[in-house]
């Protein structure tokens, strides 16, 4: 759906500035249909014609506008960016990510310590 009123919304664009270059400048010479040939309509007919698909065909892209719009809002729910972050696990399960990552290692105990865990001392001299 959004696809359809995008290239819709191309080809308004498109037209709309086909159409505003087609009417005649008033003076700044930078109209393409500014001259003064005998086509199938007269001058003043020519002017109403433009003018009027000028202002259809705006209505049309604003409108084409506020509908893409309230489809961009409605298609995403309101969300943070601290939502998408990962929670912690507090299962102990391998593979999983600790509580702490940053703690370091537990070291086993020296031999002839009372069994306790915990850093090992350091050796003295």
């Amino acid at each position: 759906m959004t696809t359809l009123l995008l290239v819709i919304h191309i080809i308004l664009a498109l037209a709309l500035v086909i159409t505003v270059l087609l009417q005649r400048s008033e003076g700044g010479a930078l109209g393409i249909g500014g001259g003064q040939g005998g086509g199938m309509m007269s001058g003043r007919g020519q002017a109403n014609l433009l003018t009027r698909t000028t202002g259809v065909l705006a209505a049309l892209f604003m409108l084409n506008c506020l509908v893409l719009a309230i489809l961009a809002g409605a298609s995403k729910q309101p969300r943070s960016i601290f939502d998408q972050m990962p929670t912690p696990s507090t299962s102990g399960a391998p593979g999983s990510p600790s509580t702490a990552p940053f703690a370091p290692p537990v070291t086993p105990a020296a031999p002839g310590t009372s069994g306790t865990t915990g850093p090992a001392a350091p050796p003295t001299r």
